[in-house]
């Protein structure tokens, strides 16, 4: 289971900067340059805390701008002062307000062998399933197109919590005879994802503000043929991998392939902010949250340099302050200091 604020032209030379920073292709948007005094909080975080994330997934990262930097992380004794010394705070498309949202591992009610209560599947990748291009809806993998495959790496007691597990991109199923097992992302079908939740604004079902995912949820289930069609409604398909290697006190695997820490790993578009990057937030709000966060994490939703998805934690607890966050900020990446500057010069 999903950025940036910056001001001054992002010229050629730096967007092909980016661009081997993130590995992807990027846009030109405005760089702004910050100097740590403009971050609001920044002095009160709890700067150990996200040196320990960042030092998770920072021997990934392949720039070489990175290397040095992480060589000193794994060494450092004063957290804020290596933060401070090494990176310059930079915001991509200032004028653009942040959009913060959240997600969580849900934790579901599953089965591996089908029955009466059990009757939803969760399927592991297919072979056949084709790289970056479009293959079997939602709706017709609901219909059953691959059933008889093997596919099914468990059945779960509720189409609902289906969905949300796609959403979320990782989960734990506990099984009848008290087991648990940890599913994270393998694949998806190559469509793109589309929001039931604006679907039901677009419907006048709700008002933008009236919309949560326990919102979708209650909804989905007091009208279940329209639910049905609504969660239909989304084309996108995610298949599943077990994940026997990752420890039960740790989180769910994120796209860099380590566990996710809560309220410190965040989901970013990489074409605008490199995986591995530290990321200041400064989310508004009914519950502001001023903190260094960790880039580690990707998901479909998450599109532009002002956009990401919070990581809360696992359970239900987690899941209902995921499901509320939906507010503004300031989105600022840290990077090199000599890689910032570059940036924002052009050159």
């Amino acid at each position: 289971m999903r950025c940036a604020r910056l001001t001054w032209q992002w010229a050629a030379a730096a967007g092909a900067a980016l661009l081997l920073m993130a590995g992807m292709a990027a846009a030109e948007p405005e760089i702004e340059v910050l100097d740590f005094a403009a971050l609001d909080g920044w002095a009160e975080d709890d700067h150990p805390a996200a040196l320990k994330v960042f030092r998770e997934t920072c021997p990934d990262m392949e720039a070489p701008e990175w290397g040095p930097i992480c060589a000193l992380a794994a060494d450092a004794a004063d957290a804020r002062t290596f933060f401070e010394l090494f990176f310059q705070p930079v915001v991509v498309s200032p004028r653009s307000e942040a959009l913060f949202t959240g997600y969580y591992e849900p934790e579901l009610n599953g089965a591996l062998v089908p029955d009466d209560r059990y009757r939803y599947p969760i399927h592991a990748r297919p072979a056949d399933l084709p790289n970056g291009e479009r293959w079997y809806t939602r709706a017709e993998i609901a219909e059953g197109v691959l059933a008889g495959q093997g596919l099914e790496i468990a059945w779960l007691d509720d189409p609902v919590d289906a969905f949300f597990l796609h959403v979320q991109g990782s989960g734990r199923i506990r099984l009848p005879d008290g087991r648990v097992i940890r599913v994270g992302y393998a694949a998806k079908n190559g469509h793109e994802y589309r929001s039931v939740g604006q679907e039901l604004v677009r419907r006048g079902v709700y008002a933008s503000h009236q919309v949560s995912a326990q919102v979708i949820r209650n909804w989905v289930r007091r009208n279940p043929a329209q639910g049905r069609a609504l969660l239909n409604h989304n084309p996108s398909y995610v298949f599943f991998r077990k994940l026997d290697n990752v420890a039960a006190d740790r989180g769910p695997l994120g796209a860099m392939n380590r566990p996710l820490t809560a309220l410190r790993s965040l989901a970013v578009d990489p074409a605008h902010t490199p995986l591995g990057a530290p990321v200041w937030i400064e989310k508004d709000g009914v519950q502001p949250l001023r903190r260094l966060m960790v880039a580690q994490d990707t998901g479909s939703a998450i599109k532009g340099p002002q956009r990401a998805d919070i990581f809360y934690g696992t359970g239900d607890a987690a899941g209902r302050e995921a499901g509320r966050v939906r507010d503004p900020g300031r989105l600022v990446v840290l990077l090199p200091i000599e890689q910032a500057f570059r940036m924002a010069s052009g050159g």
